[in-house]
Parts: C-alpha cells; structure tokens; sequence
C-alpha cells in the first residue's frame, strides 16, 4: 500500500495551465501503475490519464494533446501537466495506484480541486 497526497490544483482561466503533483508514501512506488481520475460536479469519476511502472501511458480522448503523464520514481511523485485548459475540465482530480498485477486501483488521494473559468 502508498498513501498518496495530491497538490496544484486551483482556479485558472480557459486556455490557461495548472500542474497537479502526487506524492506517495512507501519504498515500492516504483512497481505501481499510477493513473490520475476526475469527477465533475453530478458525475461519475473518469479516468484521465496513467503511466505504468515503465513509463508506458495512456490518456482519455479528450485530454490527449493537452495533459502530459509523467512520473518520478527517485521522488515518489507523478504528475499531470495541464494545458489549454477548458471549463470542462473543471472537477476534482484524484491520484490513484496499483501494484503490478492487480486490476483495479486500490490505493487513492483525497483529491484536488481544478477549477477553469471561461
């Protein structure tokens, strides 16, 4: 298991940027896929984007171009690079793992708060 932390959210305007962080705890972070969700207000939570224990990763559509994955695994920490933001990327984001082999993630931030005025 990791505790992980998230930081970097705030309010920006439309076609501004915001870097989220994730801090985790535990000596086997490296090992963990680590993938970053949102809910928006009255919606279920989405995936956004995730990097596996070898940097291999994936986006949902309509962030591709825009956010950019990436980890460090010297200092425990992954984040999400967001550009050209959009009101509708307005939600609380949450940094989530798991362990290599297992299916679902088991292991989440609070979250932290994005906010994109138009």
């Amino acid at each position: 298991q990791v505790q992980l932390v998230e930081s970097g959210g705030g309010l920006v305007q439309a076609g501004g940027s915001l870097r989220l962080s994730c801090a985790a705890s535990g000596r086997t972070f490296s090992v963990y896929t680590m993938g970053w969700f949102r809910q928006a207000p009255g919606k279920e939570r989405e995936f956004v984007a995730a990097i596996s224990y070898n940097g291999g990763s994936s986006y949902t559509d309509s962030v591709k171009g825009r956010f950019t994955i990436s980890r460090d695994n010297a200092k425990n920490t992954v984040s999400l690079q967001m550009n050209n933001l959009k009101p509708e990327d307005t939600a609380v984001y949450y940094c989530a793992g798991r362990r290599i082999g297992v299916v679902e993630y088991d292991n989440w931030g609070q979250g932290t708060q994005v906010t994109v005025s138009s």
